[in-house]
């Protein structure tokens, strides 16, 4: 791929996919990760020189409508309030004049807010490609996205390249999965095997262990003949997990925290698995289990970390997920986390400094740790081969 650092950005225009899709409730950002992150390659192209415009998405509106509720408006104000520079929301920049100076950084709008740009439409995406000359690709959180803004703008803008943050994710996660220090462990949890199917697929055949737990594991238990009651899994799923099994290096509860019903004021009790009744829900593991998945942790040289151990939006069912993240915090071991739940996870145990790498992905996160090529990295190395023609 093309690299920033490959390039004269000297009076250029200079358009840098970022991901500014950030949490916001009632108008205040909750989390800033993603924007601190996004300021690297920001003030990199500021200092050499170039006309900064900076596009994003945020959220799920509805495509070709403007909704007040998605709109960049408080992002723009934070990063005014937050750094000592002038940033400026640009609505209308499809059908407008844009007036450019040096020193200010444009914001365009929502970038879901125009029609097409989720289907890649080839006229978006050489709208876009008009407005710069050199286009930065460097939102990894929408890499594994074909999109007007991610795959339409690299294969449409006169220059197309790899911003640093994005390189840095591609980089960490090869390592991570290609050439690690071993024992290698990943910890693997949330509500659905289906979204993380081919992830599990993928690093079971890589990892020493792979700990699997939330949801997820509720389908493995049943694949192992166990009874959980009342708790969420995917029945179409059971003979695909059951085949899986028979990878040694998957680790799945041996005992688990029930509940009846799920609430803050709600108690649980621990039971091994083979004891759940019909009435009850599995809501996290199980001291034993949590134990066990401990040593494992600890043996560790390289951990890979995506998903909560239990339903952890409850006070009392996040014991496990407590415990596994303070022993990522505490080892020694190269550690990478990534999606969003994850992020949750770590400002909750504020353990954001204890973590080796954060992946600023969740979608993408997951297809890289599958296996998969992301369509962004593939358009990106298609330009380069251009380039070199």
């Amino acid at each position: 791929m093309i690299k920033i650092s490959d390039l004269c950005l000297y009076n250029k225009r200079v358009l840098i996919r970022t991901d500014l899709n950030v949490p916001i409730k009632n108008g205040e950002i909750v989390s800033d990760f993603r924007i601190i992150t996004a300021m690297t390659t920001i003030e990199y192209v500021l200092k050499k020189g170039g006309y900064v415009t900076v596009c994003s998405h945020l959220g799920q509106p509805i495509e070709g409508e403007y909704n007040p509720d998605y709109s960049l408006l408080p992002i723009v104000k934070y990063l005014n309030d937050k750094f000592p520079f002038s940033f400026r929301l640009v609505k209308n920049y499809l059908k407008d004049k844009i007036i450019m100076k040096k020193g200010e950084i444009l914001v365009w709008e929502n970038v879901r807010f125009n029609k097409g740009e989720k289907d890649n439409d080839v006229n978006l995406s050489k709208k876009y490609a008009s407005l710069c000359d050199i286009f930065i690709m460097d939102a990894f959180g929408t890499a594994h996205r074909t999109h007007a803004s991610t795959v339409g703008l690299c294969n449409f803008s006169p220059i197309s390249c790899a911003g640093p943050l994005l390189l840095k994710e591609i980089n960490t996660l090869s390592q991570a999965l290609y050439s690690p220090n071993k024992p290698i462990v990943g910890i693997i949890g949330g509500s659905k095997i289906s979204t993380k199917l081919t992830v599990i697929n993928n690093l079971v055949k890589k990892l020493d262990y792979l700990i699997i737990g939330g949801g997820i594991a509720n389908t493995f238990l049943v694949a192992q003949g166990y009874n959980i009651g009342q708790s969420l899994y995917e029945s179409n799923l059971v003979d695909y997990a059951k085949s899986l099994l028979k990878y040694n290096t998957i680790q799945i509860p041996v005992d688990v925290c029930v509940a009846t019903e799920l609430s803050e004021k709600s108690k649980y009790i621990v039971k091994s698995v083979n004891r759940i009744e019909n009435n009850e829900k599995i809501v996290d593991f199980g001291e034993s289990s949590i134990k066990l998945m401990l040593n494992l942790i600890k043996k560790a040289k390289t951990i890979i970390w995506n998903g909560p151990i239990g339903i952890f939006e409850f006070p009392n069912f996040r014991k496990g997920t407590k415990e596994i993240s303070m022993a990522i915090a505490n080892s020694t071991a190269f550690s990478i986390a990534g999606g969003g739940d994850t992020l949750y996870a770590i400002e909750l145990f504020n353990i954001f400094n204890k973590i080796s790498y954060i992946s600023t992905g969740g979608g993408a996160f997951l297809t890289f740790l599958s296996g998969k090529k992301l369509p962004t990295i593939l358009a990106l190395e298609n330009k380069y081969l251009d380039l070199k023609k």
